[in-house]
């Protein structure tokens, strides 16, 4: 997971990287772009996965949620953002609200129960 850089809507905020699709580009041509400028690393293999919407105060967006198994690259953060590997339940916060969906769904498949991430103090 990645930290929001300073100066974007929920700075420090935690989530999966990734970010907005250009005009004309596909989920994954987007995903690949983001990620190489975001954390420095190029998929090589992708699997789309979910979606969902969510309503945060400053936009309605639709979230387009992939696995990427597969990668080159070495992470590198060149937002001034910070990365941690995590497991559930996620230790790092505040978790941005539109990741809260994703790991109710990767705990739905690994049949965790319980709380799937820290909530804010």
């Amino acid at each position: 997971m990645t930290s929001r850089p300073k100066g974007k809507v929920y700075a420090d905020f935690w989530e999966f990287p990734g970010g907005k699709l250009e005009t004309g580009e596909t989920v994954s041509q987007a995903l690949t772009r983001e990620l190489q400028e975001e954390v420095g690393i190029v998929p090589t293999q992708i699997e789309p996965w979910r979606q969902e919407k969510v309503d945060y105060p400053h936009a309605l967006v639709l979230l387009h949620f992939c696995k990427v198994t597969s990668w080159t690259g070495e992470l590198k953060m060149h937002e001034g953002q910070q990365f941690a590997w995590q497991q559930l339940p996620v230790l790092v916060s505040p978790v941005l609200p539109g990741t809260v969906p994703v790991l109710r769904w990767l705990a739905e498949e690994r049949i965790f129960t319980g709380a799937t991430y820290l909530v804010a103090n």
